[in-house]
């Protein structure tokens, strides 16, 4: 797996976590935390699909079949699978998400 795509997705699994084990006072935080780091992941894995593919696949479906993108949603809590599906969407579409579009 490329280095900068898994040590973004292993951060943004830690604040997952940390969210999931957080305490009522400590649970916008841990959110905003992980919210944070789950789109630097994704900007991780646009940055890899942009220079590593060539060409690039032109279905999500295609996309979601890649080696290093099954490995990546095989790390992923269920969750989370929907989520970077609509991510994985966006990026074989070439589109990228204005910050206040991201999910709130």
């Amino acid at each position: 797996m490329n280095e900068l795509v898994n040590e973004a997705l292993n951060t943004a699994l830690r604040n997952w976590n940390a969210m999931s084990s957080s305490s009522f006072d400590e649970a916008e935080g841990s959110a905003d935390q992980f919210e944070s780091s789950f789109y630097t992941f994704i900007d991780a894995v646009r940055l890899w699909a942009n220079t590593e593919l060539k060409p690039m696949p032109q279905t999500v479906e295609q996309f979601l079949a890649l080696p290093m993108v099954i490995a990546i949603f095989d790390k992923l809590p269920a969750p989370l699978h929907l989520n970077f599906e609509t991510e994985a969407e966006l990026i074989v579409d070439q589109i990228i998400r204005i910050d206040d579009e991201k999910y709130d």
